[in-house]
Formats: C-alpha cells, structure tokens, sequence
C-alpha cells in the first residue's frame, strides 16, 4: 500500500478518536479485502467502524489501494491479534502472548515490560520464570486469550 494513502488512513483514523492498528489487503473466497483495523480506549464500537469505513471511503476512490473490485472491513483487531509492531507490544503491556522466535522457539507468557529499545519481557505462563528477548529476535508474535 501507498505510504500517503495509509498516512491519510491513520489521520483520518485518528481524527475520528480511534487509533489505526493495522491495514491487511487478503483474498477469501476469490475476493479481495482491505481490512482496516482500529483501536480505541473502552474498545471500538459498531459505530465507530461504520464511520471510518464512511471517512475513508472518499480516499480509496481517488487512490486505489487495489486494483481489482474489493470489499471494505473496517473492525477492531479482537482480543487474539497479532503483534506486528514495538508499539503493538507497547499496547498489549499486561496480556497474554505467544512468540515465536526466529530459532522457532515458542514463549507463552504474560507482556510484563516493553522498552523503547525493543526488549520484551515475559512472565512465563505456568511457571515464576522470566523471558527477555528483543523484538529484533521475534519471528512472530500474538495475543492469546485464557479462558476459565
């Protein structure tokens, strides 16, 4: 995607009082899908998406993203969503999260620090362990949700 087009995605985003978490561009079922996902303080509402798909609808007519017919979702990322981003760690501070390592080692635990410098920090579940990686190290990553 255009570098401006999501600079004007994320301020209008954020002009509504959400946060932009994340644009995905898949294909389900032969159709395409830009997927905007949005984040707000309280969580984001029905509402709220409805009016971000109307305020960014305008820009994707005059630029593009695709150049086949798609579908536009605009959502929430939900309580299991991927950590693509030092801020999406920074933002999950306090959930549960599963990280894979490019050794393709896996760490299960709860996000107990994040610095500006990268090192993450996990309280290893089902144990007092503490694991300490870099960002840099990390494969991929996710939040997982513990049900009881």
């Amino acid at each position: 995607m255009d570098k401006e087009l999501e600079e004007s995605i994320k301020l209008t985003v954020e002009g509504a009082g959400c946060q932009l978490y994340d644009i995905v561009t898949t294909k389900e079922n032969k159709q395409d899908i830009l997927r905007v996902f949005i984040t707000k303080d309280g969580g984001v509402s029905i509402d709220d998406c409805a009016n971000i798909s109307r305020l960014i609808s305008p820009l994707l007519d005059v630029n593009d993203p695709i150049d086949s017919k798609y579908f536009l979702e605009v959502s929430s990322p939900g309580i299991e969503r991927k950590l693509k981003t030092l801020n999406h760690f920074k933002h999950s501070i306090g959930d549960m999260v599963k990280i894979k390592e490019f050794s393709t080692e896996v760490f299960k635990g709860k996000l107990i620090d994040v610095t500006d410098e990268g090192k993450i920090t996990l309280k290893l579940e089902n144990s007092k362990d503490i694991f300490e990686t870099t960002f840099d190290d990390i494969l991929s990553a996710s939040t997982y949700f513990v049900w009881k």
